[in-house]
């Protein structure tokens, strides 16, 4: 199986400037991710992996490490727009795969991501695939920075949500130390699409359910396209979004 992992960067942050260059055990960060996920699976050819930078600076600190890059507009309004013109610079075909990692998550395990390739590969009737895993406690069930997946009977996304769901009618109230019976599932960022789709997915006009939770992928669900889950026992190693995250992160990559 071949399939090309898209890793977006932009170099606008609010909260860490620069944060795509950040250096991580003298690496940019953004070069960080682009390793991790090009180590495959024992017998797997390894994935394309191609950064998609809104800036020179990217492009080059990419292209230093060895790292395959292109450029693209700045002013996208959203993730998945750079997505697609990074396909189109690519010239990848409408039947081929690709998987998106974000540049903010260097400790993503890499075999989640040929996991999130796989799945999609396997499941024709879906466009687009994603990872979650179950949540234990109650304060992250009840936290909504922390999205929720339910799914049906296929494995594939009902609806995501920042609300506690699937909601236990006969538990207690939110705030509580209970959990339904089954473990609800924690939605992991990560997202497998078929290039067809992808270049089709800005087109789609944003649906009312995406605007009230603030989440893109449920206007995929909204215009009736299937998004196939892959339930992972482990939980991913967090992003990067605080300077306290980077000093976090920064220990485990010794320079």
């Amino acid at each position: 199986m071949r399939y090309t992992v898209l890793v977006p960067a932009r170099l606008a942050s609010t909260r860490l400037p620069n944060k795509p260059l950040a250096d991580i055990g003298g690496v940019p960060m953004v070069v960080r991710v682009a390793q991790r996920v090009a180590w495959s699976a024992p017998g797997m050819l390894a994935p394309r992996v191609v950064v998609a930078g809104d800036s020179e600076l990217i492009v080059h600190a990419c292209r230093e490490h060895g790292v395959e890059a292109v450029l693209t507009h700045q002013h996208h309004t959203s993730g998945s727009d750079r997505l697609a013109q990074a396909c189109d610079l690519l010239g990848l075909q409408d039947d081929e795969l690709v998987v998106n990692v974000q540049g903010d998550e260097p400790l993503i395990a890499p075999s989640l991501v040929l996991e999130v390739a796989s799945l999609l590969q396997n499941d024709h009737q879906a466009d687009m695939s994603t990872a979650a895993h179950a949540i234990d406690t109650v304060l992250e069930f009840n936290n909504p920075n922390v999205v929720k997946v339910v799914l049906d009977a296929h494995g594939r996304a009902l609806y995501f949500s920042r609300a506690p769901i699937p909601w236990w009618r006969d538990g207690s109230v939110p705030g509580t130390a209970a959990l339904p019976a089954n473990p609800p599932l924690r939605h992991i960022g990560i997202y497998g699409y078929r290039v067809g789709f992808l270049r089709l997915f800005p087109k789609l006009s944003p649906a009312p359910l995406e605007l009230t939770e603030s989440l893109e992928q449920l206007r995929a669900l909204w215009h009736g396209h299937r998004i196939a889950v892959h339930v992972t026992a482990l939980a991913p190693g967090a992003g990067v979004d605080t300077p306290e995250d980077l000093e976090r992160v920064r220990k485990l990559f010794p320079g």
